[in-house]
């Protein structure tokens, strides 16, 4: 993740459920132990676990990473524009 992040990408690696990297990341929204928000080019991102603990963030380049239990990953809104963001479900269900 030492690379600068290109415009509009967005890339999130999970290893081992205890090593996440997230290139794309625009700020910090909220943090504690057990769950952090982020902001992100494609809409906000929630990490839930136990013992987190962020180990880089330089919003400079995108680049975020974190270690600890992780339990789940849910993205909640799409900030990019109408359609690109929807998800697969609420594009069938319309």
């Amino acid at each position: 993740m030492g690379e600068q992040i290109v415009s509009g990408q967005h890339r999130l690696i999970i290893a081992d459920r205890e090593q996440v990297e997230v290139e794309g990341v625009l700020h910090v929204e909220s943090f504690d132990d057990r769950e952090i928000t982020l902001g992100t080019i494609l809409g906000t991102l929630t990490l839930r676990g136990e013992d987190l603990n962020i180990r880089q963030l330089d919003l400079e380049s995108g680049c975020f990473a974190v270690t600890g239990m992780i339990h789940g990953v849910q993205y909640s809104s799409a900030e990019r524009g109408k359609g690109r963001g929807q998800g697969f479900w609420q594009k069938l269900l319309k």
